[in-house]
């Protein structure tokens, strides 16, 4: 019974000043919707920086040698069996709904010459139908097209570096690498296409070949340097590294292979991220730090203005625990109930204007420009309305309004009983 006089107590008091309540209300009413739509939209936009980061490298997580991260060579290649043993643990009833898709690639550093000159190159076999759906390079044709299964001695080259070489669509140059036999080789290949990524690391060094005239060049057969894989979600990389980690539990404890999720594959893209999401905390955490002086400015001064009531209700056997708890009780339903009505208005003011997507080309002079961390990045930016997040986001404010209630407590369970008859008020 005392429980339920304490809420009717504190509920009475908010709306006696219901001015000042609404008032705070609304400040947090405001934040809360705030908070809703900057982390919706932050998490969007990181999920994808992460997904544009991924496909224009190795994945959200890929299978590789120990020895290649550091030594990207012909020699740190993963084996036919070891490949195919990692495609077959992603094909699993355990792994693959969580899969979007995969590459296997073999990727070496080379050189690429011509009669304009030679250039350093990143030269790249792929299997041209499970790279399409991998990456987006091949949606980024300036000139030609992209490779087909059936091409041979085809390559698809970066905008810089064709111009650099002097390179059209039907011209030849030869490339030059280093064999499965340790030895230099050469091939010669002619332009079917030319692509513009908008990242100039890529467009100056990258070649695509397919798979089979790599093999057939370098004398590696079915061997790749990498197994790529493109998840549903960056949410579930531990999940799935884990499990494809144990599938592959023989050749990874003989430094045959290890599973490498992208944090560790692009850690400049990881860093930006990283230091994004501090920023907005940064600037999310002053704004709730301001709210939370409202709260305990409109709490502290309704207990400052009812001196003589607590001192009443002490002396009736409140007890100054009780009499805190009132005032404590205030601040918690106004938080509650003003961080609820914030969050449901933020996710319905978020999901009805920007649902579709939050077009950022407007505020860009080029969207030629609109990279990050090495990925050339979608303007449209689609909010994350996750489950988890929205459950952290209530739970952030009923902890401001849980601390920022404290203190007024305190000052009411220390009110003197004999002083506070004597106040006028």
């Amino acid at each position: 019974m005392l429980p339920r006089v304490l809420v009717r107590l504190a509920l009475r008091n908010l709306r006696r000043y219901l001015r000042r309540t609404v008032l705070t209300a609304s400040a947090m009413i405001v934040g809360g919707a705030f908070l809703v739509w900057s982390i919706t939209v932050d998490d969007g936009s990181h999920e994808q920086w992460i997904d544009s980061g991924v496909r224009m490298g190795s994945g959200h997580m890929t299978v590789e040698r120990p020895e290649y991260r550091l030594s990207p060579q012909i020699d740190n290649r993963l084996t036919t069996d070891v490949r195919r043993a990692a495609e077959q643990a992603l094909a699993s009833p355990e792994i693959a709904p969580h899969v979007v898709t995969t590459s296997a690639r073999l990727g070496i550093n080379g050189l690429a010459s011509s009669a304009a000159g030679a250039r350093p190159a990143q030269i790249v076999g792929v299997d041209p139908v499970a790279e399409a759906g991998f990456g987006t390079i091949d949606d980024a044709v300036v000139e030609g097209r992209y490779l087909e299964p059936d091409d041979r001695l085809a390559a698809y080259v970066g905008a810089d570096l064709a111009r650099s070489l002097g390179l059209e669509t039907g011209s030849r140059f030869v490339v030059q690498a280093q064999g499965a036999d340790g030895e230099i080789t050469g091939q010669l290949l002619h332009v079917v296409g030319i692509f513009r990524s908008r990242v100039s690391a890529i467009d100056q060094a990258t070649i695509h070949i397919t798979l089979a005239t790599a093999g057939e060049w370098l004398g590696s057969g079915s061997d790749v340097t990498n197994v790529a894989v493109v998840l549903e979600s960056s949410d579930r990389i531990r999940w799935v590294s884990s499990r494809l980690a144990l599938a592959l539990a023989e050749p990874v404890e003989r430094g045959e292979a290890r599973v490498v999720g992208w944090r560790e594959a692009n850690p400049v893209l990881a860093a930006g991220i990283a230091i994004d999401e501090f920023g907005n905390y940064v600037i999310q955490g002053f704004l709730f730090v301001i709210i939370a002086f409202g709260i305990v400015n409109t709490v502290l001064m309704s207990v400052m203005h009812r001196q003589r009531e607590f001192g009443v209700l002490q002396a009736q056997g409140l007890t100054p625990g009780q009499t805190g708890a009132v005032v404590l009780i205030e601040g918690l339903t106004l938080s509650a109930v003003s961080g609820l009505v914030g969050v449901g208005l933020g996710l319905l003011g978020t999901w009805y204007f920007f649902g579709d997507g939050l077009d950022t080309s407007v505020f860009m002079q080029d969207i030629d420009e609109l990279t990050f961390a090495g990925a050339a990045v979608d303007p449209i930016i689609v909010p994350i309305f996750g489950v988890r997040r929205i459950a952290q986001i209530v739970a952030f404010i009923l902890g401001i309004g849980i601390l920022a209630s404290v203190y007024p407590a305190l000052r009411a369970a220390r009110v003197n009983v004999a002083e506070a008859m004597k106040f006028d008020r």
